[in-house]
């Protein structure tokens, strides 16, 4: 077979995702198409998400009508050259069989884990098995999910840890200590019990602040931060965003409230707010979420100002943040202009890392070549 065709497939985004649909073609057949180029968009149960090209070539076959459904893997299009004969085209489509699905099959790592720690039972996922190690971190009422368009790059040149925090997602609800500190803890005993001794963190809004402060206890167990739309480095945050995140109860309320976090409203799906309510509406959740808020953004600002423990000549820092986020403003980010490298992307919002998934994920892999020990 010609190996100047490629195809593009359905995505796997997120260890649970088993099937997507297609809503919309951004390339039709006979465009030329570079790497990065966004061609198709797909929507899962979870959240709806842009397919990027990772070959360069003219788009040649459209396999899969807009609204209809594919299990993860499937061929859905074919890049090639444009000298190809059709015949080689036709060939490879009739003769392509889509790899396995490891956790489908039950032969990959288990999607989620439970791990026992002294903050409780903590639930995570691993990918990968490289040697540098990986930890991300998810905000204010997130989860691991948070990482489903970013886990499986990164965990092609590493091995990935993303863990529901303390009080969140379904990690044991109840706080020993409502405080950054208390989180703190709880990702350093999460490390411990995994035998982590040392980790590039990768921290997304409060998970920013969280990494700063363990870069701050112990410095030796952080070979680099990856600060995304991070909390910590100012004062100003959407305190109407959080208040009403922890009293929300509806459909409606979460809807208008999720839809702030990104520049693209229409990325927030009925999937998506109905998991967050079926989250927030777990024992035990509002009165963490509560506690929590009132410890981290108590007087409708942050309490407690992290950038001053980012020391000069310490591990390497990369803040991303994107333009349009309406939550924590990105003009925080000048916060460690003189001790990182910065990158401002859009359009993009609070959730950076799922608007424009694949710069991020190229941005946190160079982070991980630049830190990475000489062979």
């Amino acid at each position: 077979m010609d190996p100047r065709i490629k195809p593009i497939v359905m995505p796997k985004w997120g260890l649970s995702m088993a099937q997507g649909k297609v809503t919309g073609w951004l390339k039709q057949p006979g465009n030329r198409i570079a790497v990065g180029e966004e061609i198709v968009e797909v929507e899962t149960d979870k959240i709806a998400g842009v397919v990027e090209a990772g070959d360069a070539g003219v788009l040649r076959r459209i396999l899969a009508d807009v609204d209809t459904v594919h299990a993860v893997k499937a061929l859905i299009g074919v890049v090639a050259d444009a000298d190809v004969p059709d015949q080689e085209i036709d060939a490879y489509v009739a003769s392509y069989v889509a790899p396995p699905d490891a956790e489908a099959l039950g032969t990959g790592d288990s999607p989620h884990q439970l791990l026992e720690t002294d903050a409780g039972t903590l639930r995570y996922a691993k990918r990968g098995d490289g040697a540098q190690v990986v930890v991300l971190i998810h905000g204010f009422g997130g989860d691991l999910d948070t990482w489903l368009f970013n886990i499986d790059a990164v965990a092609a040149k590493a091995t990935v840890y993303a863990l529901d925090l303390p009080g969140h997602g379904q990690s044991t609800k109840a706080l020993a200590d409502a405080s950054g500190e208390g989180l703190a803890r709880a990702l350093e005993g999460f490390m411990d019990a995994l035998g982590i001794t040392r980790a590039h963190l990768v921290g997304h809004s409060m998970g920013g602040a969280l990494a700063l402060r363990t870069a701050r206890n112990h410095p030796g167990r952080v070979a680099s931060l990856t600060l995304i739309s991070s909390a910590g480095l100012g004062r100003e945050i959407d305190a109407a965003y959080i208040e009403g995140f922890v009293a929300a109860t509806s459909r409606r309320e979460l809807k208008g409230l999720l839809e702030r976090l990104f520049a693209d409203p229409s990325l927030v799906n009925r999937q998506l707010v109905d998991e967050v309510l079926k989250y927030k509406r777990l024992d035990g959740v509002t009165q963490a979420l509560g506690a929590l808020s009132a410890a981290l953004f108590g007087g409708g600002q942050q309490r407690e100002v992290l950038a001053g423990s980012v020391a000069a000549g310490g591990p390497p820092v990369l803040v991303i943040w994107g333009k349009d986020d309406r939550i924590i403003p990105a003009a925080h980010a000048a916060a460690l202009a003189d001790r990182a490298r910065i990158e401002i992307l859009a359009p993009a919002g609070h959730m950076v890392h799922m608007e424009q998934p694949g710069r991020v994920n190229e941005l946190i892999l160079a982070q991980l070549a630049a830190a990475a020990p000489p062979a």
